[in-house]
């Protein structure tokens, strides 16, 4: 598979956006270079890399988001293999509002799988697309941050931006 390489500074870091056609494929921060090409690997076996610019709409979209246009990660177009189940945590993920959160567990209710809550926060760590797919919205069923692909320091300035932070102090 060939897929095309962009890197885009943002307020935490560098990303790398890995993309083809116009779907975003992979979003990881580029000191976690090898665990996204790990996932990709895993995703879609052998592949290839080559650095070409991302799509406008894209690199547009991350900068309105960064900028507080937090509806903008909701049009950037992203294509993921996986698992039907992996896909349906992924898709599930895309439909929490900015500023707000979820437990695993209601990540698990709401794809009917109420049982799953394990492989829920599995996948949840597997996804490909950080930020857009937005896994850091999910927080541990006692309100706490719990882990993030990109640390827990970036996953609480995201949480910040989107203004879902507060009610977790509160």
């Amino acid at each position: 598979m060939k897929l095309q390489l962009d890197r885009m500074e943002t307020p935490l870091g560098t990303v790398l956006l890995v993309w083809e056609e116009n779907n975003l494929r992979a979003l990881d921060f580029s000191d976690y270079e090898a665990r996204m090409a790990k996932l990709l690997r895993q995703h879609y076996g052998d592949y290839e890399l080559h650095e070409a610019p991302a799509p406008a709409n894209v690199r547009h979209a991350l900068t309105a988001y960064f900028a507080g246009d937090l509806a903008a990660l909701d049009r950037i177009p992203v294509e993921t293999n996986g698992t039907e189940f992996q896909r349906a945590v992924w898709s599930a993920l895309r439909m929490i509002p900015a500023g707000q959160t979820r437990t695993y567990g209601e990540l698990a209710q709401q794809i009917k799988r109420p049982a799953a809550v394990r492989a829920v926060g599995m996948t949840n760590g597997a996804n490909p697309i950080g930020i857009v797919v937005p896994c850091h919205r999910v927080i541990g069923a006692n309100g706490t941050l719990t882990g993030y692909a990109g640390g827990l320091a970036r996953k609480r300035w995201l949480l910040e931006h989107e203004g879902a932070l507060a009610p977790l102090l509160a």
